[in-house]
């Protein structure tokens, strides 16, 4: 069976814009490039081209893109009015209605369904496994892509990306060895695969190889640094691996340089500003003005339809400048969502209220407040949204909030479990011997 690529019905006039979209897929899954502009250009030329709407919705629903609904709108119909549209475009059309309409796990479904009778849909599985991700799925993150890659082969088309994803579920279930190899794989079929590079990255974090993690980040530099969507993203890595070697200074050198020198406001670049900045300030580092020029930007941001993991990251930002109005205007928005229990649909709207109360109560020192809210959701907190890298955020803020609030025997416990994953941090080491 030939993958998405070439199944839907497509004539010989439609030849150049074909091709014209697929370079626009090898780009998203590379993270390379304006691939949705693109194929923008390709639907300026030709609206009824089943195709590029197929990519222009999955590009959409994949970056969970709530300002361009009025072009995934115009896709999924076209699609559904072609006369010529085939079952498996139909079936895209329906995958992405049903993100547009609120349901992501449906739409995940969905894009699942389709990989079950065309295992080499690479359109599908990429849609799929960003919504896995997003909906903090760990295990189907893997497993979704497990289930399709015996179909496929190394001759063809898209092989490194798959791998990649795979490799990129393996190591979020924690599976590290494993991870690391099919990334080398990966990298074996394109030594510049950003989506392999990234997975390295987080298994030589995750496996506490800060030097490693630095030596490899910089061999591979050209290959990430300036023409990637996740340039700043593995910037924000090299920057952890500075900190997991107690080398704060080195981390700001890189948030300044490499982090927020883009002028992009894209959200993602500004949770990993964000991100690394509040790691920064549980280590007591002066941050001097850059949260104010920090919150200055998610200021301009509309916050409301976003992901609750960048509303998270917005709030770190707000509340630690002392943006009061902004700080409510997100606080009144935010969902009411029962957290008792272990087991929720959506883990990221049962975590974001009490996480963001807890961010504002420790950026106003109000230690112990936020060690009351933390402690409430810890067992969400590997469900925050993001990657497990990400997540670990919450457990370093509950483990300083309780040092600083004098929580002995809470700060101990949590000091033990960081340690026990990571012995040789040197950011662990130096939790123990605060606690001496």
């Amino acid at each position: 069976m030939e993958s998405c690529v070439t199944d839907f019905a497509i004539t010989e006039t439609d030849r150049v814009l074909r091709e014209r979209c697929e370079l626009a897929l090898e780009d998203a899954l590379t993270n390379r490039g304006n691939p949705l502009r693109d194929v923008d250009r390709v639907l300026s030329e030709d609206s009824r081209f089943v195709f590029g709407h197929c990519i222009r919705a999955a590009l959409i629903v994949r970056a969970d893109d709530a300002s361009s609904q009025s072009r995934l709108i115009a896709s999924v119909t076209a699609i559904e009015v072609c006369p010529d549209a085939g079952d498996l475009a139909r079936r895209h059309a329906s995958a992405a209605h049903a993100w547009l309409y609120g349901d992501p796990a449906l739409a995940a479904e969905r894009y699942g369904a389709i990989l079950s009778d065309y295992p080499r849909d690479i359109l599908a599985l990429f849609v799929a496994h960003a919504l896995d991700f997003r909906l903090g799925q760990r295990h189907m993150l893997r497993d979704r892509v497990a289930q399709v890659l015996p179909e496929w082969e190394v001759s063809q088309p898209y092989y490194a990306s798959v791998l990649a994803m795979y490799a990129f579920g393996l190591e979020e279930t924690g599976q590290y060895r494993r991870a690391e190899e099919v990334a080398r794989r990966a990298l074996a079929f394109n030594a510049r695969h950003p989506g392999a590079i990234h997975v390295i990255a987080h298994v030589l974090e995750m496996q506490r190889r800060a030097r490693e993690g630095l030596e490899f980040l910089e061999a591979n530099e050209s290959a990430w640094i300036d023409a990637t969507g996740i340039s700043v993203h593995l910037a924000w890595h090299r920057a952890l691996f500075h900190l997991d070697a107690d080398d704060p200074a080195s981390a700001l050198a890189v948030y300044d340089a490499q982090i927020v020198r883009s002028h992009a406001v894209d959200m993602s670049q500004l949770a990993d500003a964000s991100a690394l900045l509040w790691r920064l300030q549980l280590r007591n580092i002066r941050i001097g003005e850059r949260w104010q020029s920090l919150a200055d930007r998610w200021e301009k941001q509309q916050l409301a339809g976003a992901r609750l993991f960048y509303v998270t990251h917005a709030m770190m930002a707000l509340a630690a400048a002392g943006r009061t109005a902004s700080v409510q205007r997100i606080l009144n928005g935010l969902p009411h969502v029962e957290t008792r229990g272990n087991s929720i649909s959506y883990p990221e709207e049962a975590l974001i209220l009490p996480l963001c109360k807890a961010l504002l109560a420790f950026a106003n020192s109000d230690y112990i407040g936020c060690v009351g809210l933390l402690k409430r959701v810890r067992h969400l907190a590997h469900r925050c949204g993001g990657s497990l890298a990400q997540c670990d955020l919450v457990h370093l803020t509950l483990t300083e909030a309780a040092l600083r609030a004098h929580k002995a025997n809470l700060a101990r416990a949590l000091v033990a479990e960081r340690a026990a994953m990571k012995p040789t941090s040197r950011l662990n080491q130096r939790l123990l011997r605060r606690l001496a």
